[in-house]
């Protein structure tokens, strides 16, 4: 199973720019998670920070009750064996072939021999279904595919923790919805902890059991997926909707003077910019047929129903619906055993 991910307080600046301060969220054991949160707010390096390639001013953070911002060299090297990371361009060495790509991390960290790394390599192409494409280059497949061959190259060392950074960058929606069933399917099989850095409302929307936001250099939210998809935030609902009004702006914060200019406008009838608002929780994405239960999901309703008091009324709601679903799914193959 996945190890958890915790943070207390980390703050991280480049000179004298704030990027994100105080941050604290922990990633349960084995569960999917996302952070969202407009381009430029620093999601890319939260993920930097959790493996150790860079160091916040301050705060903890502790991967499986470690924490590397106090550890050693030769501790932090071990700890980084428990993650695998796709990257947003998949980081394929172009002149290496995609068995050879997806080879390499055995090749360097293991000591096991040709044969065995050959089946590993081949489980995980065909796990992201790349099975008969080994051996071709990087530039001579789509980017899609090079998504995929990075995926299976995180996964050769069986990792307990997955880091995903923009897995929709440069696909178009098909693919996207291709690459976030793949993610639950490993979610499935492996059961490792996962993190998705994303824009991308529609992933955001179907594939994590938590989600996160960062926006003005703050965590918005951090919580079981319910929450932050039933919020009134102002900053939640416009980034969920894809909306001109709110806080969000083009290039920069907005302030209230902008803000009022525009509603105004909405309050005259001119459109607000964006698709209609969605109401209502899009059922998350469950896993392929044929895979294994994801045994996420049972502890997650464990954990979710201890803390569920402590919730806003709309998000109970939401989680009491999507739990009696989950739960009549799950019960429907035993009664069709029992009644078929």
């Amino acid at each position: 199973m996945g190890v958890e991910v915790r943070t207390e307080g980390v703050t991280k600046s480049f000179g004298s720019q704030k990027i994100w301060q105080d941050v604290s969220l922990t990633l349960p054991s084995g569960e999917v998670s996302a952070l969202l949160g407009p381009s430029g707010t620093g999601k890319s390096v939260f993920l930097k920070s959790l493996i150790g390639l860079l160091r916040p001013e301050r705060g903890s953070i502790y991967i499986d009750g470690v924490d590397i911002t106090t550890c050693t060299n030769k501790q932090l090297y071990e700890i980084r064996k428990l993650f695998g990371v796709l990257f947003q361009d998949g980081a394929l060495f172009g002149s290496m072939n995609l068995f050879d790509n997806v080879a390499f991390p055995l090749r360097e960290h293991t000591k096991k021999p040709e044969s065995e790394i050959r089946g590993i390599v081949l489980e995980k192409l065909e796990l992201t279904g790349l099975l008969g494409a080994e051996g071709k280059l990087p530039g001579e497949i789509s980017g899609g595919m090079r998504k995929r061959a990075g995926l299976a190259r995180a996964l050769v060392l069986d990792p307990q923790i997955i880091l995903v950074d923009e897995p929709d960058s440069g696909l178009d929606p098909v693919r996207t919805s291709y690459l976030s069933q793949l993610l639950i399917d490993i979610n499935a099989k492996m059961d490792a902890t996962i993190l998705i850095v994303t824009h991308n409302i529609n992933l955001a929307r179907t594939v994590p059991d938590n989600i996160g936001m960062l926006f003005r250099r703050q965590l918005v939210t951090f919580g079981p997926r319910e929450v932050l998809l039933t919020s009134e935030e102002p900053v939640v609902k416009q980034f969920l909707n894809g909306r001109i009004i709110g806080p969000i702006g083009m290039s920069e914060e907005k302030d209230e003077a902008q803000m009022a200019r525009e509603q105004a406008m909405v309050d005259a009838g001119h459109h607000h910019g964006g698709a209609e608002e969605v109401d209502g929780i899009v059922p998350q994405m469950r896993a392929t047929p044929g895979m294994p239960l994801r045994r996420a999901v049972q502890r997650r309703q464990e954990r979710v129903r201890e803390i569920m008091h402590t919730m806003p009324h709309a998000a109970q709601i939401a989680i009491r619906a999507d739990f009696d679903d989950q739960n009549t799914t799950a019960d429907a193959p035993l009664r069709t055993a029992a009644f078929g």
